[in-house]
């Protein structure tokens, strides 16, 4: 079977959201990164605008899930809107079914937000897991404008964040090392680990072809 559908989860500061972005262009791929959040706002009715006005009106726990999608992918938080009413199990739901119809359309490069787990089932997916050494990661971090202190504090608290988030609502622990075809460091660059997986993938197919052929 052919993989339509590529996830991609990583350590926050192993460049994964880049490397996602790159993948996608060089497939000719839809990239479902801030877009995938900007479209769950979008159908929860929640206005980006009114962060500032409006944090007291967010349900901590829908705020803190945004949160962990915000940070790492360079958004703003996203507070629900004024006289919303929705909560997290809400949240969740959704953000399964926006995900589900991705991944109906296919040829999609999703990034992060539990696709790996609300897609696990799926035999068109290929799942990705890229990580990255602390220094590196620290490294990276800063080549967006952020201190030393700074960049250590991200990459500690970020990636915590994550596994509380799939933790709380998928039941696994994160990574969920089992639901991946492939993780690989991306120390050695952007082009190794794009190849890497372009290679996996492209072998993938061929043993599927392959095990197809003797049925």
């Amino acid at each position: 079977m052919s993989m339509r559908i590529i996830t991609v989860e990583r350590e926050y500061g192993s460049g994964g959201a880049r490397i996602a972005e790159k993948l996608a262009r060089r497939l000719g791929w839809k990239l479902w990164d801030t877009e995938l959040t900007q479209e769950i706002a979008r159908r929860a009715h929640i206005n980006p605008e009114a962060a500032a006005r409006h944090d007291e009106r967010v349900d901590p726990l829908l705020y803190r899930l945004f949160k962990v999608f915000a940070r790492g992918s360079h958004e703003r938080a996203l507070p629900i809107g004024e006289g919303q009413s929705f909560d997290t199990d809400s949240m969740v739901r959704l953000l399964g079914s926006v995900i589900e119809e991705v991944a109906a359309s296919g040829n999609s490069v999703i990034v992060g937000r539990g696709s790996p787990y609300i897609l696990r089932n799926r035999a068109d997916v290929f799942h990705i897991f890229i990580f990255a050494p602390l220094e590196e990661k620290i490294r990276r971090v800063r080549t967006l404008g952020k201190s030393d202190a700074e960049a250590r504090e991200l990459v500690e608290t970020i990636d915590k964040e994550r596994g509380q988030f799939i933790k709380r609502y998928f039941g696994a622990d994160w990574p969920c090392r089992q639901l991946y075809d492939l993780m690989i460091n991306s120390d050695r660059g952007d082009e190794y680990v794009i190849e890497t997986i372009l290679n996996g993938i492209a072998l993938a197919e061929k043993m599927g072809a392959a095990v197809a052929a003797s049925q």
